[in-house]
This record gives structure tokens, C-alpha cells and sequence, in this order.
């Protein structure tokens, strides 16, 4: 084993995996003829079968969380409504500043008219 990291692409991981479920051979023995570690093709194997059912793709390559096909809509529509809500708060100080000065007015017309 060496110390230095390195990262596997998401084909590899996948070929890995595909293997293990393939075979009749367990993880270690896969991991032994790829030259690598077993707990790394243990923890694809996992990823595999916990992100299979969520309907994702298994692997991204660099350790970046894979998106259905919704979510980067969803991330979208939200943003957009981040900032709907914060200009409906712009406007909503803007009415009540143009009412609290259109009140001012309406007084001063009213003790003008009185002078």
C-alpha cells in the first residue's frame, strides 16, 4: 500500500463494481487484481447499491455528489425564488416609506389650510 492518493475514475469504479456483482469472486479478491485496496471496491460496491435505488448515477468521478436529472432544476427554481422574495421585501418597504411620506403631506396640506 502507498501513502499517496490517488483518485479512480468513474468507468474504473464502475468496471470494479460491475465485477463484483458479475463474479462469484468477493471484494478482496477484485481489489487484489486491480491493485488496489478491498475497502476501496467494498465502499463502491455500497455507493452502487445505496445511490442504484435513489435513481442516480453511481459515480461522478471526483468525489462530487451526483444529481438526478431534477435537481439542478430545483437549485434553479429555488435561487429564483430567493431572489423573488427578497425583491417582494424591497418593494414592501418601498410602499410603506411612500405611504408614511404621503401621510406626512396630507398633514402638513391639513395644518397649512388651518394657518
Amino acid at each position: 500500500m502507498t501513502a499517496s492518493k490517488h483518485e479512480h475514475t468513474a468507468e474504473f469504479k464502475e468496471e470494479a463494481v460491475r465485477l463484483v456483482i458479475s463474479s462469484q469472486k468477493s471484494c478482496a479478491e477484485i481489489a487484489r487484481n486491480l491493485g488496489i485496496a478491498p475497502y476501496l471496491v467494498v465502499r463502491w460496491k455500497q455507493q452502487h447499491e445505496q445511490k442504484g435505488v435513489a435513481g442516480r448515477p453511481q459515480f461522478t468521478g471526483r468525489g462530487i455528489a451526483a444529481l438526478s436529472e431534477q435537481e439542478p432544476r430545483v437549485k434553479k427554481l429555488e435561487r429564483e425564488l430567493e431572489i423573488t422574495r427578497q425583491e417582494r421585501d424591497i418593494l414592501k418597504k418601498a410602499v410603506a416609506c411612500l405611504e408614511q411620506n404621503s401621510a406626512q403631506q396630507a398633514l402638513a396640506r391639513f395644518f397649512a389650510k388651518e394657518n
